[in-house]
């Protein structure tokens, strides 16, 4: 039976209490410094945030952030930077929308069909820059970084009328043609507002990213080429066909993200579909620390910070100080958990010297009793 390290525990539990603590202190000397007081801030947003109003936003909220943080772990576990996950989820979204729009058909084939066709549209996006880095040596960032601006250029072109576009009857408003009845995904009723179904695939990707990554050889192998690509040659792993599935899952992860506000909630893909979560994943997945839990927590609190920071907006609160705090909370987490990171490989270093000293001592003790 494995032996309960108690040291083991305590620094896992100290680097989010230690995040914890360095952001309230900070976040409270920014408001300070903006001439209002902390305490009461922190109040107004725990007692909005709370609400049962509240309550249902922040968990429609997450539910596309977590899916938005699991395609970016998926990427960080491999050591790529998928910084295109914003042009995957927002291109994937488009064609799954026009795709539904265009078709008729029962809910139990048109609403897999929608699913698969934005995780086929994400996927082969994303698969683009892991060919141009294994073939020609592109860096993942710059590819995608690039392939987001392409993403937005074809959405801008296609997303007109007499192509894909769909002039509303008042003519105000261009949008692919709306999802039939039978495209739209359950909801659980709650009051005010109901909770998206979608959060019931959302919590299946999560034990999917789980499952693949921690009980698989495809996980195992993933994990070791993140660590050493080399190593990992070394041992027979194909390091090259290893990135392109990597960005080819983490692209088919991305075309899930936007999923829950087509299916639940916008049913049609227009110009003020959400844009920039893509980006909000890769702060949530530094939060999370790559972990389907950590990444769930952190994907609510975001929600949680979203909607209390609006209210102190609407309290008179200056605008800027919601981006302020969630920047504040990911440099915390970011440097929390490397200082409690190295303080730990030093504690390791430390007993493995007292080992060897142990050691050497029994033997010197040995040769003496000889």
């Amino acid at each position: 039976m494995k032996k309960f390290d108690k040291e083991r525990v305590l620094l896992g539990l100290a680097a989010p209490l230690l995040a914890i603590v360095a952001a309230f202190l900070v976040t409270a000397l920014v408001l300070a410094a903006t001439g209002k007081e902390p305490f009461s801030a922190f109040g107004i947003m725990f007692d909005y945030g709370v609400k049962s109003d509240s309550q249902v936003y922040i968990i429609n909220k997450a539910t596309t952030y977590y899916l938005a943080g699991l395609a970016v772990a998926i990427g960080f576990r491999m050591n790529l930077f998928n910084i295109g996950v914003d042009g995957q989820y927002r291109l994937a979204a488009f064609f799954a929308a026009a795709l539904g729009g265009a078709l008729t058909l029962p809910g139990f084939l048109q609403i897999p069909l929608i699913i698969i066709t934005a995780m086929i549209v994400g996927a082969m996006w994303a698969g683009i820059a892991g060919v141009l880095k294994v073939t020609r040596g592109v860096s993942e960032v710059v590819a995608t970084i690039m392939l987001n601006m392409i993403a937005t250029a074809i959405i801008g072109y296609l997303l007109q009328p007499g192509r894909l576009g769909h002039l509303d009857s008042a003519g105000t408003k261009v949008s692919t043609t709306p999802l039939p009845e039978s495209a739209r995904f359950f909801d659980f009723p709650t009051q005010p507002d109901p909770v998206w179904g979608f959060l019931i695939v959302a919590v299946l990707a999560g034990v999917a990213y789980w499952f693949t990554l921690s009980r698989t050889r495809f996980g195992f192998d993933l994990r070791t080429v993140g660590q050493s690509g080399s190593a990992a040659e070394a041992s027979g792993v194909n390091v090259k066909r290893m990135v392109v599935t990597s960005m080819l899952i983490s692209g088919a992860m991305a075309g899930l993200i936007g999923m829950p506000t087509l299916l639940n909630d916008s049913y049609e893909y227009s110009g003020d579909f959400p844009v920039g979560i893509g980006f909000t994943g890769i702060a949530i997945a530094l939060l999370g620390r790559n972990h389907p839990v950590g990444i769930a927590l952190g994907a609510l609190l975001w929600g949680f910070l979203e909607r209390g920071t609006g209210k102190l907006e609407f309290e008179g609160y200056d605008k800027e100080i919601v981006g302020v705090i969630q920047g504040v909370i990911v440099l915390c987490v970011v440097i929390a958990y490397e200082v409690v990171r190295r303080y730990g490989l030093k504690r390791q270093q430390r007993q493995v010297g007292e080992k060897l000293a142990a050691q050497a001592r029994n033997s010197d003790n040995q040769e003496v009793s000889a």
